[in-house]
């Protein structure tokens, strides 16, 4: 790998193939790296196709130098300014549920609500007995 690449330095290159994870940049005779598709522009990017074609001459920034694996890590999208957002989308606030109201039918009957099992198990004998 040529010593003069840098992490940070902006190299112009030239596009020598494009794979679905990302397009593959000539940094010069010997050298080349790797746009991942995130890297590609502002924005969500589905198909690279629709961005890039084999033979473009491209700016692109170094983001990482692997010298031992011999990967260079690049970016278009780092040396263009992101695009002006207008207004945030608001969030949408959660919607909360209304806790159910014990319902009595009788005043003489106890309200609904939790109650452990041998609360109720004496409730339940009388209620089957009736």
């Amino acid at each position: 790998m040529t010593e003069k690449i840098e992490v940070g330095s902006v190299i112009n290159g030239k596009v020598t193939g494009i794979q679905p994870y990302g397009a593959f940049v000539s940094l010069d005779e010997n050298t080349q790296g790797l746009v991942h598709i995130s890297e590609i522009t502002h924005g969500f990017v589905k198909d690279i196709n629709e961005h890039l074609k084999v033979g473009d001459e491209v700016k692109v920034k170094v983001l990482s130098v692997d010298e031992g694996a011999g990967k260079i890590g690049l970016s278009i999208r780092a040396t263009e300014e992101a695009p002006v957002q207008t207004e945030a989308p608001k969030a949408k606030k959660p919607r909360r549920r209304q806790a159910a109201a014990a319902v009595q039918q009788d005043t003489n009957e106890t309200p609904q609500g939790f109650n452990t099992l041998k609360d109720k198990l004496q409730e339940w004998i009388e209620q089957s007995q009736r």
